[in-house]
């Protein structure tokens, strides 16, 4: 199918989860996608995976994505800046200032390039876990104040666009303090606190629910990029840890003399700080609106959490969100639902006529 607003062959430099995502979700939209990497390995298996097509000598790309770790992104862009003088050139680096820095210091005229990153992921990388649909929904931005053309940036939210993504218009300081905030300091915190676990005996691990798993899911990401993306943006991530130390050392503080006169005061301020941030956090599709949750009871046998999405779709309610938890050797999961508060009763109602079982604690 052919629905692209990208006009023109697009050049992927780098063939790993991101390269290899984009490549996937362009090329079924009929894009010609030509996918490069420098390790053989890498571009074959992207490219056996529907990715793209190998580069040959006559490839006059429109649009050039690089999509390398942050160490090498200002060098790659460099090159293909070089190779290709009437190509656009984006990057899709999680930090945005240094690669613009770096390139400015070297002399490269930056007039073709426009740096952007989607903010989006998975734990693992390369292409084996590339996915067409993995930016659908997410914010993307695009680094402006760099002199970029309108034709540039409206080219990149074209690319955007066609992923389904949410283009955000920021400048490369604005985006490196604000993913500080919402994904680098969250990976740190992820990290430590998984670190503990390896103090913690079999017996205590079994215990494990979904909170634990939810706060340190994203610890098991790649080590080795998450020391070049914290380098990168080194200043703004410890000014936020800094902020957090200084409530951490207040609430241990509070919590060593929990019977003193308003220590519970403190300790409630806190955790009630905590849920009027995570009130903030923008919903599905980035509208700023609440779901209401139900948790239904699903029987750990085959199909049966198949059936139960399938009812929901035949009770024509659009299931925002879905959450599952499952603890080793038990006959039952529990499935959290988020659906629009309007849809909550009706749900219920044609859930529980149908046999599924609504946790009581949730209704």
């Amino acid at each position: 199918m052919d629905g692209s607003r990208i006009r023109g062959r697009v050049r992927i430099v780098g063939a790993g989860l991101l390269g290899a995502s984009i490549g996937l979700a362009l090329r079924s939209q009929g894009v010609d996608t030509i996918m490069h990497d420098v390790s053989p390995g890498a571009l074959a298996l992207a490219i056996d995976y529907g990715a793209g097509r190998a580069a040959t000598p006559s490839d006059e790309p429109h649009l050039i994505i690089v999509a390398v770790p942050p160490d090498q992104t200002a060098a790659v862009v460099a090159q293909e800046l070089a190779a290709f003088p009437r190509a656009i050139v984006t990057d899709v680096a999680s930090v945005k200032a240094l690669p613009l820095a770096e390139l400015r210091a070297a002399g490269v005229d930056t007039t073709r390039y426009v740096g952007s990153h989607p903010l989006a992921g998975r734990e693992r990388g390369g292409a084996i876990s590339a996915r067409a649909d993995l930016f659908v929904g997410r914010p993307w931005v695009i680094a402006t104040g760099n002199g970029e053309s309108t034709e540039m940036v409206g080219l990149i939210e074209d690319l955007i666009l066609d992923l389904d993504a949410v283009p955000v218009l920021m400048t490369a300081e604005e985006h490196d303090e604000s993913v500080a905030l919402v994904s680098h300091v969250p990976q740190v915190m992820a990290s430590l606190l998984a670190k503990q676990l390896s103090n913690g005996t079999e017996r205590a691990l079994t215990l494990t629910g979904q909170g634990l798993r939810d706060t340190t899911r994203i610890a098991a990401s790649d080590p080795h990029l998450w020391i070049q993306i914290l380098a990168a943006n080194s200043a703004p991530v410890v000014g936020i840890l800094r902020a957090l130390r200084d409530d951490l050392d207040g609430f241990i503080a509070t919590l060593e003399h929990p019977t003193a006169p308003g220590a519970k005061k403190a300790i409630a301020e806190s955790l009630s700080a905590g849920t009027a941030g995570v009130a903030r956090l923008p919903g599905k599709h980035g509208q700023d609106r609440r779901f209401s949750q139900l948790v239904v009871m699903v029987d750990d046998k085959p199909g049966e959490l198949a059936r139960l999405l399938a009812e929901i779709g035949d009770a024509e309610v659009n299931l925002e969100d879905l959450r599952l938890e499952h603890s080793p050797g038990t006959l039952v999961g529990l499935a959290e639902i988020s659906v629009l508060p309007e849809f909550e009763a009706r749900l219920v109602s044609e859930l529980e006529s149908r046999g599924w079982r609504i946790a009581e604690a949730w209704k």
